[in-house]
């Protein structure tokens, strides 16, 4: 997010945060729950960076690229709990705020995202409450992303409690466009232009493309697929190493464009 609309995005926040807050005895159950949380968070991210290593040295191929997590900060679980009309407590955010705590997985290839959600169907002591596709069936606006909700048992002072966390797995590509298309929301407020919605759609529906034309480049290197012509092998020739630097090139390229028309 560029420096101008961070800058916007905290003076909202903390607008947000004197009009928009949790009772003083609310804050504390808060700090609670937060801390509970925490322990699920760093739990499964534990469990993420094991399966991690496991195919950085055990297997050919690794489906993870990178992983990043994060819990709500209070100010935010607020301001959702009021879009939902709901009193702002910390009961109310356990029971209807289901992306409290989050991370986010990025792969190299959608076929990689798939392989992801098997693992995590079939991950002891994971739950996993509910899918959405956004790969096969992308949103309106162009978004693509697997989204996965799992609960994760957290064992403290002689109880267990579960803590629900959501899951995004993506390639690069449509991480870059979330980012990009994140970034529109904020400085428009939600109500995105139509030539600059126009123009998102058609990108996504861009890198999609990409995705499988760099999948289909990959799989020739490695020699598990004849199903390239020699038109996309002479444009961007490459081996193994460099195969995810060209492909993040040509995706930062593909939204120079965007990018301008945003900062104007």
């Amino acid at each position: 997010m560029g420096l101008k609309l961070r800058k916007m995005r905290t003076k909202e926040l903390e607008a947000d945060a004197v009009s928009i807050r949790f009772s003083v005895e609310e804050f504390e159950k808060l700090k609670e729950l937060l801390l509970i949380y925490e322990w699920g968070h760093r739990t499964l991210l534990t469990k993420l960076a094991i399966i991690d290593e496991d195919f950085e040295h055990f297997h050919e191929d690794n489906p993870i690229d990178y992983i990043r997590g994060r819990i709500k900060a209070p100010e935010s679980i607020a301001e959702k709990l009021q879009r939902l009309n709901l009193d702002i407590t910390a009961e109310n955010a356990k029971n209807h705020i289901m992306d409290i705590a989050g991370i986010r997985i990025i792969c190299s290839f959608t076929r990689d995202i798939y392989q992801l959600v098997e693992l995590l169907r079939v991950m002891p002591d994971l739950k996993v409450r509910g899918e959405k596709d956004y790969v096969q069936k992308p949103k309106k606006s162009g978004y693509r992303s697997y989204h996965v909700l799992v609960e994760i048992p957290v064992f403290h002072s002689h109880q267990t409690d579960h803590v629900t966390i959501e899951i995004q797995i993506r390639t690069e590509a449509m991480n870059f466009w979330a980012t990009l298309e994140h970034e529109a929301r904020y400085k428009y407020q939600g109500d995105i232009p139509e030539h600059l919605s126009n123009e998102l759609v058609v990108s996504a529906d861009k890198i999609a493309e990409l995705d499988h034309r760099m999948f289909l480049i990959h799989e020739n290197i490695m020699g598990r697929s004849n199903e390239i012509t020699a038109e996309i092998l002479v444009e961007k020739p490459s081996k193994t190493p460099q195969v995810r630097n060209v492909r993040t090139r040509e995706i930062r390229r593909s939204y120079r464009g965007l990018s301008r028309s945003l900062k104007k």
